[in-house]
């Protein structure tokens, strides 16, 4: 008769983003053998970005589909296992903790939680109806769509910054809206930006409605200081105001911060032994590339001392 319960593994990872994929070269290096669930997309958010242009080793900038795979290259090098599949759950009840995906089920002694965060939405009336009909979260998939098109981005900060430039790769021009009078971005994305002929910017002022007749055409804008609405003509609508924690399947068990973040120590440790978190899942801070994959480096590093002190 054979045993049909779970392998235990000494690693299981969750997500593929640059903590995923660090913590994992680590891991391997470190003969744990781990597990990387990579989640739905291979590489997270990174895998969906451009040009990436400050992280070390790439002085003329890398793409972020390119970076992800020498990510991947370097951590399967060392015997890394990467399986395209999802977590659905997590038993962090006791040890060794269970993980279910869609494909089966893993046992780990020690998880290094790394599944990233996702877009927040506007939440306004025609947000959900026109996604992938004028309204997208992602410049780098859609931009291309919209050649010779007059586009708005919402936001104020880097990655509003970074993708309203690069749409006017392909854009008439790019409109961008942001609630505040000032940019919360980086000063060197700004300049970027406001030196760029195709950006014009719209200030205090937010999105309260995105209209059309089967694609977007206009959208309903307020000013926050006048209160003035008025209808702007528009072809497209990119949001980019921030990220949730994808932490939903952790909040009964580890110990979140008022905004869903997972709190960590200096060591990426969490409330519980053996579970350490890296990346933008306990980073409502940087969310940098360099700094998530340090933060993966650092989980990995903690997993390979407790598993030894076990030992």
């Amino acid at each position: 008769m054979t045993d049909s319960s779970p392998k235990i593994h000494q690693c299981v990872i969750l997500g593929s983003g640059p903590a995923g994929l660090s913590a994992a070269l680590y891991a391997a290096r470190a003969d744990l053998a781990p597990v990387v669930l990579s989640g739905m997309d291979l590489g997270g958010q990174v895998s969906k970005t451009d040009m990436i242009e400050n992280y070390p080793g790439f002085p003329d900038g890398v793409l972020g589909p390119e970076l992800v795979a020498v990510f991947q290259s370097q951590a399967e090098r060392f015997g890394a296992e990467i399986v395209f599949d999802s977590a659905t759950a997590v038993d962090l009840s006791e040890r060794p903790y269970k993980v279910t995906t869609y494909g089966g089920e893993y046992l780990a002694e020690s998880l290094i939680i790394a599944t990233g965060a996702s877009v927040r939405e506007l939440g306004v009336p025609g947000e959900n109806e026109f996604t992938g009909k004028g309204v997208s979260y992602c410049a780098t998939c859609d931009g291309h769509f919209f050649k010779d098109k007059d586009l708005i981005v919402i936001g104020g900060g880097d990655s509003a910054l970074k993708e309203g430039i690069f749409l006017t790769r392909f854009a008439n021009s790019v409109t961008i809206v942001h609630r505040r009078d000032e940019l919360r971005g980086g000063v060197y994305l700004a300049n970027k930006a406001m030196s760029n002929p195709k950006i014009q910017f719209l200030w205090d002022t937010i999105v309260e409605e995105i209209i059309g007749d089967g694609t977007v055409n206009s959208v309903r804008l307020k000013n926050v200081k006048t209160e003035k609405e008025e209808i702007r003509e528009i072809d497209g609508v990119f949001i980019f105001i921030g990220h949730d924690p994808n932490t939903e399947m952790f909040e009964d068990r580890l110990d979140t911060d008022e905004n869903g973040y997972l709190v960590l120590d200096q060591h990426m440790h969490t409330n519980l032994p053996g579970v350490f978190a890296a990346g933008e899942v306990g980073d409502p801070h940087f969310q940098q590339v360099i700094v998530s994959a340090g933060m993966g480096a650092a989980a990995a590093m903690e997993a390979v001392e407790f598993l030894e002190d076990e030992s």
